[in-house]
């Protein structure tokens, strides 16, 4: 039987490339996205069509789902979906997230700084709740695997993107904490940090920034270039498969050198 995976945010960006990379390496996978808009938020969110065209690329192999993270309902029955679908649970990746920015921290008014951690935080904390009893279900020896998509502005502080840099630092501090109290039981659970990556998200900071192209940070890296979402999306599948065992509770980037300077 093929290994089952949940990703939320899947519709587009980092989260659909790790559904492509998933299934590539045979796994079956329940993809999830809200497909609808955020007030809160000043850019399009996936939507249900981008959603449908990744289940269309792998009949058979994906069950799409629109699910609000927010909603403890939805991440229980999207672990539902995978274990009625699938027959298991082996692994979740947190992929959904938003951004949001402008004013420095002492402004951002109190609906765009709830709604990021929300979305970014509570999220993930809800797909664990869901997911993580169906992990420690299995038969030992376990291989259960929990991933989260921070950032790195999880390990930088960014001007004008407090409440975003927040979320992110947030998320690192869970999934750490999370490690710690699935010692022993064969779950691991790990964040990965993107640096400047070719997505929606990165196109709302650019104008949050006041600039012309996404293609302006790519100096922020040493790579000198974007990186693509296939590229964290890499690390992502990794971390979800069996040669990851001696990983956890580690904070990994794939940011071109971002972080190294």
């Amino acid at each position: 039987m093929s290994p089952v995976a949940v990703v939320t945010g899947a519709a587009r960006g980092i989260g659909a490339a790790t559904v492509d990379r998933l299934v590539a390496d045979g796994w079956s996978v329940v993809a999830l996205d809200a497909c609808a808009d955020d007030p809160a938020i000043d850019y399009p969110l996936g939507t249900r069509q981008e959603l449908d065209d990744l289940a269309s690329r792998h009949p058979g192999s994906v069950a799409a789902v629109s699910g609000d993270v927010r909603s403890q309902s939805d991440m229980d029955a999207a672990v539902a979906l995978a274990l009625e679908s699938f027959g298991a649970l082996d692994a979740v990746v947190a992929a959904a997230g938003v951004v949001a920015g402008g004013p420095p921290v002492w402004e951002t008014d109190d609906r765009t700084w709830d709604t990021l951690f929300q979305v970014n935080v509570v999220g993930v904390r809800r797909l664990v709740q869901a997911a993580v009893p169906a992990l420690l279900a299995r038969e030992t020896p376990r291989q259960g695997r929990v991933v989260a998509v921070a950032s790195a502005a999880g390990v930088l502080g960014l001007r004008r993107l407090g409440g975003y840099v927040a979320s992110k630092h947030a998320v690192i501090g869970l999934v750490r904490a999370l490690a710690a109290d699935l010692a022993g039981t064969g779950v691991t659970a790990n964040a990965v940090c993107p640096g400047s990556t070719r997505t929606p998200i990165l196109e709302a900071s650019a104008r949050v920034y006041g600039l012309d192209s996404v293609e302006d940070f790519a100096g922020h890296q040493l790579l000198e270039r974007l990186l693509e979402p296939d590229e964290p999306a890499a690390l992502i599948t990794w971390l979800c498969g069996p040669t990851s065992s001696g990983v956890t509770g580690a904070v990994l980037p794939v940011d071109g050198g971002m972080t190294a300077f």
